[in-house]
């Protein structure tokens, strides 16, 4: 019995000492062997060029839109689509994404590219018809403000809210050429740009810092956009569009009111209504900047930034009621945060996210979301959703 148990130890030793030599060690703590070779300039590693791995960068969550199939006549939720045009300002980031947080808001930001460029690497960008390093908007500031509007992009991702494009330069009427002269190329330049500035922002900017930030949206969240002052020749920047796997747009207007989003030449095109405003007695496009300039010429008055909140917040709450009581088509709400006229558009959009997105039967959601939705259901059904009269027409005050 002692010489099975001595030959059972023998064994184990024996295996024991194997492991060590394969590990490469003289005994288990690393004895001074180990410490000689790890001091020794001919025998340890280089490890000057290695980078510790980038933050990671956050995933979206689910969405917030219902799931299911609408039955013939059932009515559907009350869709209300929140954008932030440009997506280049951190306070306004913040106050947004305060109020959606809230409220279980989603919203969509369509970005301008060049606020992913330091003011020193405007020249990786050039516009249609232009030199290098142009823009209608500027570009994104310093190396510090770069990296917060990358964690402005990232904290917005991981709330489930989207990221779509608003094109690059934002070249609009009066500075030719504009959205309206671009021909499908121009088009394709501006998204080509815009994807690598999206991709190889770190790379054009110069900023090969090992912590650097890491860009949580890519390529494939990019499904859709609207481009700049709404211009665009629809024939000259759809096949581009569809060239590029997008699924839906948002830059026409519709002038007869609110209506059900329309699939043309393979793209949802989600369209500014042309609405009655009890806000400013008359039809306006209910866009931040048109309605300002309808307001009073778009002149920088802080003594107007009351009234002109209070009629843009009327045009929203009309548009929401005639929708929600009636064809319960979405309702778009589009404002750019500006801090001009006291960034009183900006907070009329607040107001009315967080009075409205808390509604019952009511989902603030994302372009895409929408999408996926409207992809789930029958096209029998959508089909008489979209035969409903148009609502928002201001009829009743004729």
């Amino acid at each position: 019995m002692q010489r099975r148990v001595g030959a059972v130890l023998v064994l184990l030793f024996v295996a024991l000492t194997a492991v060590l030599v394969y590990l490469g060690r003289d005994d288990p703590s690393g004895g001074p062997a180990d410490q000689a070779a790890a001091t020794d300039p001919a025998t340890r590693a280089d490890t000057s060029s290695i980078e510790p791995p980038a933050p990671a960068a956050p995933t979206r969550p689910p969405t917030n839109v219902p799931t299911g199939v609408l039955a013939p006549g059932e009515t559907p939720p009350q869709f209300v689509l929140i954008s932030f045009d440009g997506a280049g300002s951190h306070d306004a980031w913040g106050r947004l994404m305060d109020t959606a947080e809230a409220t279980g808001a989603r919203f969509t930001a369509f970005l301008s590219g060049v606020y992913l460029l330091e003011n020193e690497a405007a020249a990786a960008y050039t516009g249609p018809g232009r030199a290098a390093g142009r823009s209608a908007i500027g570009f994104g500031g310093s190396r510090a403000d770069i990296a917060t509007e990358i964690a402005d992009l990232n904290a917005a991702y991981a709330a489930g809210h989207e990221i779509g494009t608003h094109y690059m330069g934002h070249f609009c009427a009066g500075d030719p050429p504009s959205g309206d002269d671009f021909t499908g190329a121009d088009w394709k330049g501006e998204l080509d740009q815009f994807f690598r500035v999206l991709a190889d922002w770190d790379i054009l900017n110069g900023d090969t810092r090992a912590d650097r930030p890491r860009q949580a949206v890519t390529a494939d969240d990019i499904r859709g956009g609207r481009t700049p002052c709404l211009e665009g020749d629809w024939d000259e920047y759809a096949p581009v569009l569809t060239a590029r796997g997008f699924d839906y747009d948002t830059s026409k207007n519709r002038y007869t009111g609110i209506g059900w989003p329309e699939r043309v030449d393979g793209l949802w095109e989600f369209q500014l209504p042309y609405v009655y405003s009890p806000g400013f007695e008359s039809k306006v496009v209910p866009m931040d900047h048109i309605m300002w300039a309808k307001f009073n010429g778009a002149k920088d008055y802080p003594a107007d930034a009351a009234g002109l909140q209070q009629a843009i917040r009327a045009t929203f709450d009309y548009m929401f009621e005639q929708a929600y009581s009636g064809n319960r088509a979405p309702v778009v709400v589009s404002s750019h945060f500006s801090e001009r006229i006291g960034g009183a558009a900006g907070e009329a959009v607040l107001e009315f996210m967080a009075k409205t997105c808390v509604r019952d039967e009511v989902v603030c959601a994302t372009y895409s979301d929408v999408v996926d939705w409207l992809e789930r259901q029958d096209p029998e059904v959508l089909d008489a959703l979209a035969r409903q009269p148009v609502v928002a027409t201001g009829a009743e005050f004729e």
